[in-house]
């Protein structure tokens, strides 16, 4: 699959990246780092990457402004599922290619390469601009470090393999760049947002069977002088509460008029609940949008019922 992917690059002239809305550093990062390799290897092509950006992520490059082109080259990065993808023309493209690490929920490209197994969509990348032999240097390859670390939460994650060592261990060899440079940026945290995270502590309510959820209302958001984007991405920081199984940080997003949910889970299979919600991700790590505190509260309700069963089982096979 790779050899065809690349054919198609090396036959268009006009390419344009794209990813999910709701943008994070493996999404970026994975745009940012396939364009300039692209240009670095085909110097004379043109080539965007576009979306909706994010203040929070502006460290790791700018995205460019949307041109109506003919004729053109649609690489979708990181999106299992076509309604989530931040780019309005995609009909429009001559061909379309995916390239994703999430699990496979609909099929919406002429090529479509998939590796659930991956921790990140920029360790495919890796993976490919190595293979095929692209022109690499080293801020592409710092751009790669910084959305695989991201998506791995610095390789805390099961999908962590020997592969993803031994392709971040040939990275750092063949463009060596400072470790400091990629975590300061991707983990200094302003204090308004620490002291949002006491918040969420303190009033986090949990049920018997460890499910715990918080809702930030726009007020509160604005209180501590953050945003939604900030708010969700603090999900990771509870991952390593003994009480708690599947944790749920939900967040009014007036700028894209909805509420924005991000799920966690210790065991019990999450990424189907937030499919039926707008939604998706990975088995233990999705998100969701929803229109209303009720949808929210229904999402919470079947994640306690899944919650309920994975323990039931558990119980079951000690017996």
């Amino acid at each position: 699959m790779f050899k065809k992917i690349y054919k198609e690059i090396k036959k268009y002239q006009h390419i344009v990246i794209a990813r999910h809305v709701g943008v994070d550093p493996d999404a970026l990062a994975s745009q940012l780092a396939l364009k300039a390799a692209i240009e670095l290897t085909f110097p004379d092509k043109y080539v965007l990457a576009v979306g909706n950006g994010s203040v929070k992520f502006s460290y790791l490059g700018k995205l460019d402004k949307w041109e109506h082109l003919d004729q053109f080259l649609l690489i979708v990065l990181d999106t299992p599922d076509k309604k989530r993808i931040d780019f309005a023309d995609m009909d429009k493209a001559s061909c379309i290619i995916k390239m994703d690490h999430h699990p496979f929920i609909e099929a919406y490209a002429g090529l479509e390469y998939i590796d659930e197994h991956a921790t990140s969509t920029c360790e495919i990348l890796m993976d490919f601009l190595e293979k095929m032999k692209f022109v690499i240097d080293t801020s592409v390859a710092m751009l790669l470090y910084s959305g695989l670390v991201s998506d791995s939460n610095r390789f805390l994650f099961d999908s962590c393999s020997p592969k993803t060592f031994a392709l971040v261990s040939r990275y750092l060899q063949n463009y060596p760049f400072v470790l400091s440079e990629v975590y300061k940026p991707l983990y200094l945290r302003p204090l308004k947002e620490v002291r949002l995270e006491g918040y969420i502590a303190q009033n986090m309510k949990a049920s018997d069977h460890g499910v715990a959820f918080i809702y930030l209302s726009n007020d509160i958001i604005n209180q501590f002088g953050t945003d939604s984007a900030a708010a969700g991405n603090m999900i990771n920081h509870f991952n390593f509460i003994d009480e708690i199984l599947v944790w749920v940080v939900a967040s009014d997003d007036l700028k894209n008029h909805n509420i924005r949910v991000n799920i966690r889970s210790r065991g019990p299979i999450v990424n189907k609940i937030a499919e039926k919600y707008y939604g998706g991700g990975h088995a233990m790590a999705s998100g969701a949008r929803v229109g209303s505190i009720e949808e929210v509260e229904a999402l919470c309700a079947e994640l306690e019922e899944i919650t309920q069963d994975y323990i039931r089982r558990l119980e079951t096979n000690e017996d």
